[in-house]
């Protein structure tokens, strides 16, 4: 038999295995090379606008990244935590504190804050949390402070204190606390939203209020009542001296006129006189006689005769 008939089995299964060798090989490289573009990717990050990525390795902050865009960290030994960059919002508790004149009273206050220092903000204050609750220790500590020097009255209307705005000492007065201590945050204002009695004291101050409210209307009604007594005073005087003079007027004219008759009656009697002495008899029976006047006279009297129409 010819030695070109015969097949060497060994040497067909070794090109086999020298095959699959080389596939195993090339897969092993494709897989670590996905595993490396994977964990490469995974240790990227991206840094957005108005945040603060914080890289610490170990628990240490090894470095802050604050500008946007894409960095990356190491794999593995490093990690990312974000912080805002932004103004932040704190509504703070409400308090009770005392004022110069020894009223009790409520403030209620919001802050607007910011990171501006992350390194100082977690090697003093740790967290968010923790930082917030130190600049409200330190707000309640000034408001308390500067509350106690003011009366109640430059409290609740700023405008008549003359140590200037209020909530401008208090912001500039917790940034020095802030700042002393390195906690890396600062505080852009602190306000008041309001303030308030405590619930025990509104009544008597309703009550004082209505009380001194009844007061101020009392006094303008006293005040309006001297007014009317006064100005109804000085118009019945006036209408007195009106109706005098109207009088006195009245009586002139009414003389004159009765002196311009007589005159008028003088010139006319003057020219009759039996006339006259008609005309002043029947004037005179006007004045005596009516419905009831009883007169006993001689038949042969004038007066009598006149009566009865006898003018012979």
């Amino acid at each position: 038999m010819s030695d070109q008939n015969v097949v060497n089995m060994n040497e067909r299964g070794g090109g086999n295995n020298l095959q699959w060798r080389k596939y195993i090989k090339l897969g092993i490289f494709f897989v670590i090379l996905f595993v490396l573009i994977g964990i490469l990717i995974s240790n990227l990050f991206i840094v957005k606008e108005g945040e603060y990525k914080v890289i610490r390795q170990f628990g240490e902050v090894v470095r802050i990244e604050s500008e946007p865009g894409l960095s990356y960290k190491i794999p593995f030994i490093q990690s990312v935590s974000t912080l805002p960059q932004y103004q932040m919002t704190y509504d703070v508790s409400e308090a009770e504190i005392n004022t110069k004149d020894k009223k009790r009273i409520i403030i209620d206050n919001y802050a607007v804050w910011r990171i501006e220092d992350p390194k100082k903000m977690i090697a003093n204050a740790r967290t968010l949390e923790s930082a917030e609750s130190r600049m409200e220790e330190f707000i309640y500590s000034v408001t308390r402070t500067e509350l106690g020097q003011l009366n109640y009255e430059e409290i609740i209307n700023d405008g008549k204190s003359s140590r200037g705005s209020l909530n401008d000492r208090i912001t500039e007065k917790v940034n020095e606390l802030l700042d002393k201590d390195n906690y890396g945050i600062i505080v852009t204002d602190v306000r008041m939203k309001r303030t308030d009695l405590p619930s025990e004291n509104e009544q008597s101050v309703y009550t004082r209020m209505i009380s001194e409210r009844q007061s101020k209307a009392q006094e303008y009604l006293s005040k309006g009542d001297a007014d009317k007594n006064v100005i109804i005073a000085k118009t019945d005087k006036e209408v007195k001296e009106i109706i005098s003079k109207a009088q006195a007027d009245a009586e002139e004219i009414r003389a004159d006129g009765e002196g311009g008759a007589a005159k008028i009656y003088n010139e006319a009697f003057s020219k009759d006189p039996s006339f006259y002495s008609l005309y002043r008899t029947l004037e005179s029976y006007k004045k005596t006689i009516n419905g009831e006047t009883v007169i006993v006279l001689p038949s042969d009297s004038p007066y009598a005769r006149l009566l009865m129409g006898n003018t012979n």
